[in-house]
């Protein structure tokens, strides 16, 4: 999605007043003696505050606590669309506010703003934990509710006393409440990723072993590209062209040793901005190893489905989880890869070295990704008896 700057209205001249005007959000505002220095000035004012407001004037003709909730979300919305946008594209924050925002228009979506209160919270949030979700995720929905209200505070149509109500709502604790808590995420076992493998076509199966190796994330593998491959030195630099932390500032360099370039190398093309892991190559792939398979090669069967020129998130593990259903094995996703990358580099060399490999700026969170080996514990404990 494209953020698109708001047409500006024009001055005009109301001939039969003999003012200034300009019309926003369909209201004619009168400015004074045409071409005067006050109108002009004015004009200036509030078209400011028109394009300041996202091409709306007047916080869309609502004063604070008058409006209902939804009109309110209506609102958030509309800034929403274009503020969480990444590169062209809506970010997920939009599909985790979409997610929060559903139980409460359907408890208090006719209510006034400036009656919501914490016992309405509260009552959206046992709509969640009814609804099944794990309790960190409700937490976030929460706070994208209260973030909305501060959002209305911000724009003059929600009362600063509604959302400082909001804030005595304590989040859910582990173990005080009925909501589950999300299952640990951990490394796939070695047999499941080889017998996955099995059933990949090559161009997966260099993102599984490329992931191993480099402990990337699963969107900054599908965002490969030549151009970004710094090949100078003896270990490569990948630099995603974005990331998950690139709007704190932060910058984010994968490694590529003598392994890792191994099985970058066959995808290097000529074009270096193209991206290196095509679906329309595994497809190609996968069909010359049916035609291989049978005795009578036939015409390969035509598909309805446009193949993309990229892979995402969702087609690689898709790709995946198909390769499992052909094992026989549970299905897994790439992201937990980066489990099994960070538990080897801990084991192997620390975690400091975890820690940057994976571009964590927190030790902590590389904790999070590289399980404990309890080998090397039960081995200690062995010896000192």
């Amino acid at each position: 999605m494209s953020r698109r700057s708001p047409r500006v209205p024009k001055y005009c001249h109301h001939k039969a007043s003999g003012q200034a005007v300009v019309c926003l959000s369909g209201r004619d505002h009168y400015l004074g003696k045409h071409g005067s220095r006050e109108s002009h000035r004015l004009y200036e004012r509030l078209i400011a505050e028109w394009l300041a407001n996202g091409g709306r004037h007047g916080r869309d003709g609502h004063q604070a606590g008058d409006l209902i909730v939804n009109q309110l979300l209506a609102a958030y919305w509309r800034w929403a669309e274009n503020y969480y946008v990444k590169n062209g594209r809506s970010s997920r924050e939009l599909q985790g506010v979409e997610y929060a925002i559903k139980p409460l228009v359907k408890l208090y979506g006719t209510l006034p703003v400036n009656q919501f209160s914490p016992s309405k919270l509260k009552t959206v949030r046992q709509a969640l934990v009814d609804a099944g979700y794990c309790r960190p995720l409700i937490n976030h929905h929460v706070n994208r509710i209260r973030r909305i209200f501060k959002w209305g505070i911000e724009e003059e149509i929600v009362p600063s006393s509604v959302l400082e109500a909001l804030k005595a709502v304590a989040p859910l604790k582990k173990t005080r409440t009925t909501a589950p808590e999300p299952a640990p995420v951990q490394p796939v076992a070695e047999a499941d990723i080889n017998a996955a493998l099995a059933h990949l076509p090559p161009t997966v199966q260099a993102m599984v072993r490329l992931q191993l190796l480099t402990a990337m994330r699963p969107g900054e593998l599908c965002l490969m590209r030549g151009c970004d491959i710094d090949t100078t030195e003896k270990v490569w630099i990948y630099r995603p062209s974005e990331h998950k932390t690139e709007h704190f500032g932060h910058t984010r360099e994968v490694y590529l040793g003598p392994q890792a370039q191994q099985v970058v190398s066959p995808f290097l093309r000529q074009n270096l901005a193209g991206l290196l892991f095509s679906p329309k190559q595994a497809q190609a792939e996968r069909n010359a190893q049916r035609s291989t398979h049978r005795r009578k090669p036939n015409r390969v069967r035509k598909t309805q489905r446009k193949l993309r020129d990229r892979y995402d998130t969702d087609s690689y593990r898709r790709a995946i989880a198909y390769a499992c259903d052909q094992a026989g094995i549970p299905r897994w996703s790439p992201g937990r890869l980066r489990h099994n990358a960070a538990t080897n580099l801990r084991r192997e060399y620390g975690l400091d070295v975890a820690q940057v490999i994976l571009g964590h700026r927190c030790a902590d969170i590389t904790q999070v990704y590289a399980e404990l080996d309890r080998e090397k514990a039960f081995a200690v404990v062995g010896r000192i008896g």
